[in-house]
């Protein structure tokens, strides 16, 4: 049996970069298999306006010009598009269609947490230049959790769109509105304004697709069950850890790393869990949960619920949109875990 600290992915700059592309669950994402929820027009919209970004986007850069007087600029003027909703209405699976739409294989797909990190590792100009040779670079769950992360990401999408790349991003926060309740975004203004006049905003009504009680699937089993459970498993992508020992060594591995981390994994389970101690701590686990999803990796632990995981004190800070939406993936996760145990 497995341990999941015994692997340590030993993966290049180069790798990462490749691996900018949308998720395997939506590997085959279009725009044909996008399933709206009928009740909910603004969706049947939102997948309309994205295929006609993509027409935008296949025809190439286009410097149009601005009209000086217009109190509105028209949407071919602007190099994104911005789809903000709540979660499990689709962003996601309308983004990787988008990229999957464009002709041109100069194109990147990853988290907002993802692109920040690749900038830590290459440095700001060098990402610059890696990243201005793309048509599109699509950023999912786009957020700004720090007024660093502002400056950065606003003068970093400054410098593609001057280079005529096309943007598209998802997230469940207006983009005028992002840092809000984080820090004093007021003292930010220039910049949080300088994001949303890169991009024409479609909102996304509708429940959350994935939406589940989790109090059916995320009672959590006796360590015995998830070891007997690991243990049945015939694959060699069954692996098992101890919470404290997830938590070091997440602290230990860069987050560019996670991906690589569970890329062979197929049943995770994880013994004696108990709230994260601090916002630290919780972040890196969001980071980590949202690349087990990804690759739609089942889960199944011990100790306290996964619901608990974060404690209320997190769930009312500013971060709340980043655990929320955590444990509304987690809940699938567990979902799928629960039927491995049975």
């Amino acid at each position: 049996m497995r341990s999941l600290s015994d692997i340590h992915p030993n993966v290049s700059v180069e790798e990462i970069l490749l691996g900018l592309v949308p998720p395997p669950q939506f590997v085959d994402a279009t725009f044909a298999n996008y399933l709206p929820n009928l009740r909910e027009p603004s969706q049947v919209a939102a997948r309309e306006s994205l295929v006609a970004f993509a027409d935008r986007v296949n025809r190439g850069p286009q410097r149009a010009s601005r009209r000086i007087f217009a109190r509105a600029r028209v949407l071919e003027t602007r190099p994104g598009v911005y789809l903000d909703g709540g979660f499990g209405v689709g962003k996601t699976h309308l983004l990787a269609a988008l990229w999957h739409a464009t002709e041109s294989p100069a194109k990147s797909f990853g988290t907002f947490v993802e692109y920040t990190n690749m900038i830590g590792l290459l440095g700001f100009k060098e990402s610059v230049k890696v990243f201005s040779t793309n048509r599109l670079v699509c950023i999912d769950e786009f957020e700004l959790d720090d007024p660093g992360d502002t400056v950065l990401m606003s003068t970093f999408l400054g410098e593609l769109v001057s280079a005529g790349v096309f943007l598209a991003a998802t997230s469940n926060t207006l983009p005028d509105r992002l840092g809000e309740e984080r820090f004093a975004s007021e003292d930010f203004v220039r910049e949080i304004q300088g994001l949303a006049a890169h991009f024409d905003t479609i909102r996304i009504e509708g429940p959350d697709f994935r939406q589940r009680d989790l109090t059916f699937h995320s009672e959590p089993f006796a360590d015995g069950e998830v070891i007997s459970a690991v243990e049945r498993d015939s694959s060699a992508g069954s692996v098992l850890v101890e919470w404290e020992d997830l938590l070091v060594q997440l602290s230990q591995l860069h987050p560019a790393k996670y991906g690589a981390l569970v890329e062979e994994i197929s049943l995770l389970g994880v013994v004696a869990v108990k709230p994260v101690r601090d916002q630290v701590q919780a972040l890196r686990f969001v980071t980590f949960v949202d690349r087990l999803y990804d690759r739609s990796v089942p889960v199944i632990n011990s100790g306290i619920r996964l619901d608990h995981v974060f404690s209320s004190e997190m769930l009312r800070g500013g971060y709340r949109k980043k655990y929320f939406r955590c444990l509304s993936r987690l809940a699938a996760l567990a979902e799928s875990g629960a039927q491995v145990v049975k």
